[in-house]
């Protein structure tokens, strides 16, 4: 920024993040611009890494939502993967949730620890519907469908796809002449045997014979594909869980610990409460290893209780979201891009990151939310109808969709999302989210490079190489800003054609 014009020249256009958010009126991402910088580097020159709590730090500004139509394992091992974190919701119960946490964590190296098993006495409709769940149909045959017993054998699309009888058992088709390796093969080893043998799948077994791990060629070329992914001191995948603050969370919050999580987030509308404050004190005391993002709150005295009590992050937001309706059925909230930067300024002089939740819906939203002081963004609808989302796919109208609700939906509530809105035991429930429908998006591995390049190009016409540095000038009041109308955020977007095609969200 050295060819940036001083603060106080007559060429230095526009108003400082300060004087911007100065005015007694809340903003969003959408009521403002940055103003462009100085380029000397190209997109790629740009590194987004960034703070996810105090201790725990992420290559991208990228994590999806704790929704029961969010993430799920899947979502989460993908999360981590594109160099991101996902947070698994606590819509389900202790086991449930410790399991989901459990997958991510042990997606390590290639190795696949619980692999979709079936039995010879299943038929080619299970595998069908196998395939249909999960996308892939070579599974691993043990004696009786379980890991309890024996590998007996293995089937493939190949073993199948010319077969009319989808009644036909698996113990007449599949494949039976394995190339398996022993229990403790190292994953260079592993590979050897997959490149040599030119099999798809590897089965680890250990004395017994009994199915200990799959490999796959698939997964192996994916290890060199994301030299980007997220992971912990013992190289395995970082991942998030949700919590509430009820006497049960504690519970969870030790199942969560043995199977380790990386950090935890109290899931909570409304933040500011005794109840949390408490359970990230029991929390801090109980297993200090572990951050523990607090939140969500939006104005700095709500931030500073949080801070106090000793949260390592704040989530920020209070009805933003596309499924929320919390502003308009409870009158209470902020406007999001106000409230992350009032709390993002508080939070940085305590050293504490913070995570804009709500209200992002395209590149430029993000950017934004960046500029004004997040350290990371939380989505949910961006990454709701995704291949790695929880939940099926159907058709209405011709058009893919999955199903997208709001943790206060009528609807989730009745699954237990209530606990984060004080209201687990009333009677009455006044729903505070709805629940919809979002079209296919295709997969998440598609999706994030495609929003990591855009948010490239974005810094670049900001002029700034690294999120360290935009907020480093966001504090010096050297990161300009200018508000606009709406008729400037009309003229701003697609207008005066008859039609356009609209560009995919993936990376080409």
């Amino acid at each position: 920024m050295s060819n940036q014009p001083l603060p106080g020249s007559e060429l230095f256009d526009g108003v400082s993040g300060q004087e911007l958010f100065s005015v007694n009126m809340g903003l969003t991402y959408r009521d403002f611009l940055v103003l462009p910088g100085y380029i000397d580097f190209n997109p790629s020159d740009v590194e987004l890494e960034t703070k996810l709590s105090k201790n725990i730090s992420l290559k991208r500004p990228l994590m999806s939502s704790p929704m029961d139509t969010v993430t799920e394992s899947e979502m989460a091992i993908a999360q981590a993967l594109m160099g991101g974190i996902g947070i698994i919701h606590y819509n389900n119960s202790i086991d449930e949730q410790v399991d989901l946490v459990r997958k991510v964590k042990r997606y390590e190296n290639g190795f696949i620890k619980d692999p979709i098993l079936l039995s010879p006495e299943h038929t080619l409709a299970d595998l069908d519907a196998v395939k249909e769940k999960y996308g892939f149909s070579g599974i691993p045959v043990t004696e009786d469908g379980t890991a309890r017993t024996k590998l007996v054998g293995i089937v493939t699309n190949r073993d199948v796809d010319f077969e009319r009888d989808r009644d036909i058992k698996l113990g007449k088709v599949m494949t039976t002449d394995l190339i398996t390796a022993n229990v403790g093969i190292s994953l260079q080893e592993a590979n050897n045997i997959l490149r040599t043998s030119k099999k798809g799948k590897l089965p680890i077994v250990d004395k017994q014979g009994k199915l200990v791990a799959l490999i796959c060629r698939s997964d192996l070329k994916k290890n060199k594909e994301f030299p980007q992914s997220s992971k912990d001191d013992q190289k395995r995948l970082r991942v998030g869980a949700a919590l509430s603050t009820l006497p049960e969370s504690r519970d969870r919050m030790a199942a969560l610990a043995e199977v380790g999580v990386d950090a935890i987030i109290i899931d909570s509308a409304q933040g500011n409460s005794s109840y949390q404050m408490e359970m990230i004190h029991w929390i801090k005391s109980n297993f200090p290893n572990i951050d523990v993002i607090g939140g969500n709150v939006v104005t700095k005295a709500q931030a500073a209780n949080l801070i106090a009590a000793g949260a390592d992050g704040l989530r920020i937001g209070m009805g933003p979201g596309s499924i929320c309706i919390t502003q308009d059925t409870m009158a209470v909230g902020r406007a999001q891009a106000t409230a992350v930067f009032k709390t993002a300024e508080y939070a940085q002089a305590h050293g504490v990151p913070v995570i804009a939740d709500g209200g992002i819906s395209n590149i430029g939203d993000i950017a934004n939310a960046l500029a004004i002081g997040a350290s990371m963004c939380m989505m949910g609808s961006m990454f709701a109808g995704t291949k790695e989302a929880p939940g099926e796919y159907f058709y209405e109208n011709g058009i893919r969709l999955k199903k997208y609700r709001g943790m206060a939906s009528l609807e989730a509530m009745s699954k237990g999302g209530d606990k984060r809105y004080f209201s687990e035991s009333q009677k009455i429930k006044v729903a505070q989210g709805v629940s919809g429908y979002v079209v296919d998006k295709g997969s998440v591995l598609n999706l994030i490079p495609y929003l990591v390049q855009g948010l490239r190009q974005s810094f670049q016409d900001m002029g700034f190489r690294n999120i360290p540095d935009l907020h480093k000038a966001l504090r010096e009041g050297k990161l300009r800003f200018e508000r606009r109308t709406e008729s400037a955020q009309a003229q701003g977007s697609v207008h005066g054609l008859y039609s356009y095609t609209k560009p995919s969200m993936r990376a080409e």
